[in-house]
Order: structure tokens, then sequence, then C-alpha cells
């Protein structure tokens, strides 16, 4: 059993562990955040590298509608190279920082550039790693809340997996703490019953497909980011992965399609949004087969693979037993490749923690 196989399948356990540690300690995250976001202009930022963007990504479009005003995922790598540009507007900012190990150049330099270029800004770092210099630098500062994940989600494998999906949730937990309390239990149980599904996604590894292509829109549009990185690191590129909305799919992009390709399509369970999501899985039906279309729904529809329990649940969130699938997928199609799931680069091309970053000075 790899590393990686044992941290996907570890996330519902400590999804109740992340939530758990968050509610011991609601009384300070609600004195650090209450005055922040009552400021009526507040801008709140998402921010990390790599995966850790993709929680971003995923979370922004549905924070945005929860809490009624300006939320953005920007990547630390986009901060850094151009600070001025990404904050251009010098309004109150709650920057909200994901990192799995806090090491990356990137993380710190994007809090520093927020600090110089913003006369008021608040600091949220959300991590899996204590020791990392995210969390070192800022646990004694003034205007940062320091959060560590359990410690099992500082994942020992080459993809972020366990690390992905609780700081998501503890972000949202952290900014709609109005949430029904049985929403962990909820989302922990759907993503324990796709686990016990695992052995479904094998013909799929074994139809030995050249590209996969990810579909969602909305928050899904993020998890589609992330699920085709997945597939992209875990096979080392042997597999090429896109990802897109699947209205803008239409516009171009649906020239990768092919005789050995697989499109998922993650539907929305928002009754509107869902239509479209539904119209290009029966398009990719007629067009390259039923068999080689995996569609993955929180409700219920025919051919696709249901996942149980969260009908009702918000697309951000749906995206959290949705990404299980994903992330096995990934892994099942490594292992038929001959890959190494937890080292798919024994000759050090790509990293675990990125290398090789210079962080430039920001002059005057």
């Amino acid at each position: 059993m790899t590393v990686t196989y044992r941290e996907v399948v570890q996330q519902p356990s400590v999804w109740r562990e992340a939530a758990a540690m968050l509610a011991a300690r609601s009384d300070e995250v609600a004195a650090f955040l209450k005055p922040v976001l009552t400021q009526p202009d507040l801008r709140i930022v998402l921010t990390g590298a790599g995966t850790s963007a993709f929680v971003g990504e995923v979370l922004a479009p549905a924070l945005a509608r929860k809490l009624k005003r300006r939320v953005e995922a920007i990547a630390t790598t986009d901060i850094v190279s151009n600070p001025r540009e990404m904050f251009a507007e010098d309004v109150p900012t709650l920057l909200v920082s994901f990192a799995r190990s806090g090491d990356s150049p990137e993380s710190v330099a994007a809090t520093e550039l927020a600090a110089t270029c913003l006369r008021s800004v608040h600091q949220l770092v959300i991590t899996c790693n204590a020791d990392g210099r995210l969390a070192r630098e800022h646990r004694a500062a003034a205007s940062s809340l320091v959060l560590l994940m359990p410690s099992a989600t500082n994942d020992r494998g080459f993809a972020m997996t366990s690390s992905f999906t609780s700081m998501l949730f503890t972000a949202w937990l952290v900014l709609v703490p109005d949430e029904d309390i049985q929403l962990t239990d909820q989302l922990a149980t759907a993503a324990e019953q796709v686990l016990t599904r695992a052995d479904d996604l094998a013909p799929y590894a074994d139809r030995r497909y050249e590209r996969i292509v990810y579909l969602g829109s909305g928050a899904l549009g993020g998890l589609a980011r992330e699920s085709a990185l997945k597939l992209l690191e875990l096979t080392a590129g042997k597999v090429i992965s896109y990802f897109d909305t699947p209205l803008g799919f239409r516009h171009g992009p649906k020239a990768v399609l092919g005789e050995r390709t697989l499109a998922v399509v993650y539907l929305s369970n928002d009754p509107y949004t869902r239509q479209y999501d539904e119209d290009i899985a029966a398009e990719l039906r007629t067009a390259i087969g039923p068999e080689n279309v995996l569609v993955i729904d929180g409700q219920s529809s025919d051919g696709a693979w249901h996942v149980d329990g969260v009908d009702a649940v918000d697309d951000a969130l749906l995206a959290l037993p949705y990404v299980v699938i994903a992330q096995l997928l990934a892994l099942r199609f490594s292992v038929a490749l001959g890959r190494t799931p937890d080292n798919p680069f024994p000759d050090g091309e790509v990293n675990r923690v990125v290398q090789g970053v210079s962080i430039h000075p920001l002059e005057p």
C-alpha cells in the first residue's frame, strides 16, 4: 500500500479531526474574524500555489454568494510576480493563505507583499505544517491567525490529497460558521462510501486513455483544475489532462477529444447550473461514447456515479467527496502505467516543495 493511497483513505477521519480542532478554537477564531468581516468594503483574497491555489478557486464563487461580498482566488505565484496589479486597490483585505508545507518561496513572499502594498491587511494562514516558515512567521503577528490542520494532513506523498481537502473544509467552516453541525459527518460518510467503490475505477485505467478531460461549473471548475493536475502529477505527465467549464469547452477546447479520451463531468447541485452540466454530458456521450464519459453526481441522474448523502450541500463542499474519486482515478492510472505514486519524478524534475524560485525585492 502506498503512502499516497493511505493519505487518500484517511480523509474522512482527518476532516472530523480538523472540525474538532477548529471547534476547540472557536472563540479565538471569532475574536479575530468578527471585526474584520464587519468592514463593509472588505476584500477577501484566497491564495496558495498549485493545489493550494485551487482550494481558493473552489471556495471563492460559493463564499462570494454566501457572504455577499467580494471574494477572489489569486495564486501566490501571481501575487509575487505582479503584486501591484493584484493589490492595485488599497482597500481593507483579508488574505487567506493555504499551504501544505508553508515552505514554498512564494508562500511567505505573498504575505509580505500584501503588507507592503496595502495599508490594512489581516492574514489568515491555514497550513498543514506547524514547522513551516509561513506558520512560524505569522504565529505571533498581531494581525495574523494561524490555523493548523491535523498533522497527518502534511502529506508525505508527492501529491497533495488530504491537505487539499482539509484546508478547503476548514476554510469553509471558518468563513461560513453558521453551517449545520451535522455537515462534517455528512461529508465524511459520503467520502467513505466513495472509497468502498474504488474498484469501480479499474476499467478506466485498464483502457489506457491518452487524454482525460475534467469539466465543472462554478466551484466545480476549480475542482476540475485540481483533478487534472492530480492526474498529470501522479502519471508524471504520461497521460495528458485538461480542464474547462462545460460551456467554455465548446469554444475551441473541444478539439482535444479523440478516440482515446476520457471525459469526466462533475454535475452541480444547483438546479440552474446542472442543466448546462447535463447538456455537455449528453453531448459527450454522443461524441465519444457513453463508456468514455464518467459523470459524477450528488443527486441522481441516469448513468452517473452517484455520491450518496450530499444532494443538498453547496458545490464547494460537493467537491470534497468528488475529489476523492479524482484522486483514486489518478492513483489507478499511475499504477497501471508502472509509475510510483509516492514519487512519480524519481529524478527530481518536479519536487514536492517547489525549488529554484528566487524572490526579487519590490522597488518603491
